[in-house]
């Protein structure tokens, strides 16, 4: 593949400058990247600057406030178009502000109503998407009335699981009695926020079902878009199934998901064993698949219209291809569900097939910052999610890195066939291994600010299973769609079937060296920023000013290795807690669901397993010291911090403890402690996490954002009193129904979501 891109000049050697003349070669690297029209594709760069800026403004800022700004800096570059320096200036600004109305007019064309608080209730709409899961089936529904919650608070969609469903199809009407809560915001600061993309999906509620579903007649006929949205599902539903009795095992599961982007049928067990080699990027539907269908799609039509020698000859046969390719990728794409990560990448393929028709460079950094901008315009919220970072960081890298290839060494004059085939095989073996270790490289910053994990083995899975994917799997997909219609699709799926099973065979070998999984803190912002700005200076300037990304880079490095890892977390509703104890672990206290808890060991670079941990056993193992009032955890710097369970433990706490943490309401008593974070507290400032400093805290909310207190010296603290003994583990005095439950909704996103 990397071989048929057109691709940009190799690098400048190095830097060809003393430090006396350090501006004249900033001046000509400059001048170099004007006249090779490298300033287009910083555009995409200042209209994603705009979409962040919009992202951490406070409220909801006005629209004709960029508008505005956009149409003065539209006017000043009109007015300074013969003064290229003032002309660049301006319409980069101008950019800016086209990015943060992007986001304004977003953010208003998605807005629905949310709900607040759980709600038990019947309700009734349309179903407009089902996934089979191993556990039962999980459900898209436009909501049409839901008891108790007027009009104008009803969500418009939720997402709810239930364990049966037989008989449900995306289309019918249905009523139900269900559970439902408000999509959950982030379990720590800086994770990953199910709220936000719920909220851009227009799923304002999430849950389950508790009884019997029955089907009704509506009381008015779906929208047609409801309909056509319905009649799709159904379709990929029952192809699904098909796909997956003719494979049988995980490989059908996996087979299916490849063709129809339903992974509900994967076992989880699977999904671990793709995680860990590195692959699992190939269950999810977006570029690596659409290029290849397209691909294919090129192929077969070339192909067939070289056949015809009057056609070969003259019409314009690539372009034909091309046309064919674009329609066959868009079918793909609506087939697929049309998933926000495959629309990014139909886009950014479109774009690229384009570029065949107006006889430009298929893969260039032009074409890549148009797809950026294209994509961005129609979901600014994408900026924020790891496929977009991940999928352009890797095309990104791939434009600027691929020319440093030696191809020249396979090339040359072959003495026979044996030769021949051995220099295509080498010539295909380093590329194949060349642009895997680049997008790996380039993908690894992004994976682990979002994941907070990293696959060392990754580039011997991706070089292992790749080729079976490329050259078997997806051209089998292509076929078998084509063959289904005339129902010959079964011998095809079972060789598609033998392809995954290898693939599932490679994964299993390569996830089961020791240190495959590597779990690592949390990278912060600022070390993704620096690793970001880095890569687009390597991507996008064509002159020796490449090598400047080597600063960022570097810098990005040293901030990564000493990771700012919080001392405290504190789930939204204060139910648990986790604790940095003096051995400089987290030590877990109250009720933290598995997920959270989870998220927790992820960001904070512990490889533990939740259950291991979260249990009021493994929290006395830790240096819990807990009796049915509460616990008392000693800080990594001899704190001691409290979590209450009874309000009859505040006034012992309050004289001991620097920081309580609870569930309930704080009483009005006077208090010693530095922080109370407690119901009302946490009701402010939803999950929290606390540094511990020498001569401060450092707090961190969803909410509230950043906050410093100082601390009270310890000659000014009163005494801290013996500790009492461990009793009774505190969750027992905890009402059952007062326990939290796990997320019903952590999986809904999956396509962004924590890997």
């Amino acid at each position: 593949m990397a071989r048929a891109v057109a691709l940009p000049r190799r690098w400048q050697p190095a830097i060809e400058f003393g430090l006396a003349d350090w501006q004249g070669w900033l001046s000509r690297g400059a001048s170099r990247e004007i006249d090779q029209r490298r300033l287009f594709p910083w555009l995409a760069v200042c209209f994603g600057a705009g979409i962040l800026l919009f992202f951490q403004a406070e409220g909801r800022p006005a629209l004709w406030a960029p508008l505005s700004g956009l149409a003065l800096f539209a006017g000043f570059a009109a007015a300074f178009r013969s003064r290229p320096a003032a002309l660049a200036v301006c319409v980069g600004a101008a950019m800016v502000f086209a990015g943060f109305a992007a986001g304004a007019l977003r953010s208003r064309a998605v807005e629905a109503p949310v709900l607040s608080r759980i709600v038990i209730a019947p309700m009734s709409g349309f179903i407009e998407a089902v996934e089979d899961r191993p556990a039962g089936k999980r459900l898209l529904l436009r909501l049409v009335d839901l008891k108790g919650t007027s009009e104008v608070d009803r969500p418009r969609r939720v997402r709810v699981t239930l364990r049966k469903g037989e008989g449900l199809v995306a289309g019918q009407f249905i009523s139900a009695q269900a559970r439902l809560l408000p999509p959950p915001q982030p379990a720590w600061p800086g994770g990953y926020d199910f709220g936000r993309d719920a909220y851009y999906r227009g799923v304002g509620a999430v849950g389950s079902i508790l009884g019997p579903v029955k089907t009704l007649d509506p009381p008015a006929p779906p929208p047609w878009r409801l309909r056509l949205a319905a009649a799709v599902d159904e379709a990929r539903n029952i192809l699904t199934q098909r796909i997956a009795a003719a494979i049988e095992g995980p490989a059908g599961g996996v087979g299916a998901a490849l063709v129809t982007g339903k992974r509900g049928l994967i076992p989880e067990a699977t999904n671990d064993v793709l995680r860990a080699a590195g692959i699992y990027h190939i269950v999810s539907i977006s570029g690596l698949h659409m290029v290849l269908a397209a691909g294919t799609f090129f192929w077969l039509a070339r192909a067939l219209l070289s056949l015809v020698p009057t056609l070969a000859l003259m019409w314009p046969v690539k372009k034909m291809a091309a046309v064919t390719a674009m329609a066959g990728a868009t079918g793909y794409c609506v087939f697929s569900g049309a998933d926000v990560a495959t629309i990014r990448s139909l886009i950014m393929t479109l774009v690229m097939f384009g570029a065949v028709l107006v006889d430009r460079p298929a893969l260039s950094v032009r074409n890549l910052a148009i797809a950026a901008i294209v994509v961005l315009a129609r979901e600014p919220e994408a900026l924020l999610g790891p496929s977009f970072q991940m999928s352009f960081g890797a095309v990104a890298a791939l434009a600027a890195f691929v020319p440093l290839l030696q191809w020249g060494r396979f090339e040359g004059r072959s003495n026979g066939r044996l030769e021949t085939a051995l220099r295509w095989l080498g010539r295909h073996a380093v590329g194949l291994v060349t642009t895997t270790l680049v997008a790996s490289i380039a993908t690894a910053p992004f994976a682990a600010y979002h994941f907070q994990t990293l696959n060392p083995y990754g580039l011997v899975g991706n070089a292992l299973a790749l080729p079976l994917v490329s050259l078997v799997v997806m051209p089998s997909a292509v076929l078998g769609v084509l063959t289904y219609p005339f129902g010959l699709d079964r011998p095809v799926w079972q060789m598609m079937g033998a392809a995954v099973s290898q693939v599932l065979d490679v994964s299993g070998w390569v996830g089961g060296f020791g240190g495959s999984s590597v779990v690592i803190p949390a990278l912060g912002l600022g070390a993704l920023a620096l690793f970001s700005l880095a890569l687009l200076v390597a991507a996008i300037f064509a002159s020796a000013l490449r090598w400047l990304a080597v600063v960022p880079a570097l810098a990005g490095l040293a901030l990564a290795a000493a990771p700012a890892r919080p001392d405290i977390y504190v789930d939204r509703d204060g139910q648990g807690a986790a604790i940095r104890n003096a051995a400089g672990r987290l030590t877990f206290v109250g009720k933290t669901s598995a997920f959270v808890a989870e998220q927790w060991l992820r960001a904070d670079g512990d490889g533990r397993d939740a259950a291991d941990v979260n249990s009021a056993a493994a929290s006395a193992k830790d240096g819990a010291r807990c009796d049915p009032e509460g616990c008392v955890v000693e800080s990594v710097d001899r704190r001691n911090i409290a979590f209450v369970q009874k309000a009859s433990a505040f006034e012992e706490d309050c004289r001991r403890a620097e920081i309580i943490i609870t569930r309930l309401k704080a009483p009005t008593l006077p208090c010693a402690a530095l922080l109370v974070l407690d119901r009302e507290a946490l009701a402010v400032r939803g999950a929290t996490t606390i540094r511990l400093g020498a001569d401060s805290i450092e707090i961190r909310s969803v909410r509230k954002g950043d906050e410093t207190v100082a601390r009270t010296t310890a000659a000014t603290r009163p005494p801290v009193p013996a500790a009492r003994p461990a009793r009774a583990v505190p969750e027992q005095d905890i009402p059952e129904d007062d326990r939290p439950e796990p997320d019903p909704s952590h999986d809904d996103f999956s396509s962004d979501g924590p890997g």
